[in-house]
């Protein structure tokens, strides 16, 4: 099988996609969550514990 590829050349990989990137963090008894995909960004802030 002859070789297609030229000499000197190496492949080109796909392109990457970003499927999702998130942080979560705690603070004074709160958790605050936030999530970025292409679709758009999300977040939420829950208490833990109850009020204070």
């Amino acid at each position: 099988m002859p070789n297609l590829m030229p000499t000197g050349t190496t492949p080109v990989p796909p392109p990457r996609r970003l499927i999702a990137v998130g942080i979560t963090r705690r603070h004074d008894g709160r958790t605050i969550t936030v999530r970025a995909t292409e679709a758009g960004v999300t977040g939420t802030i829950t208490a833990r514990g109850g009020a204070r």
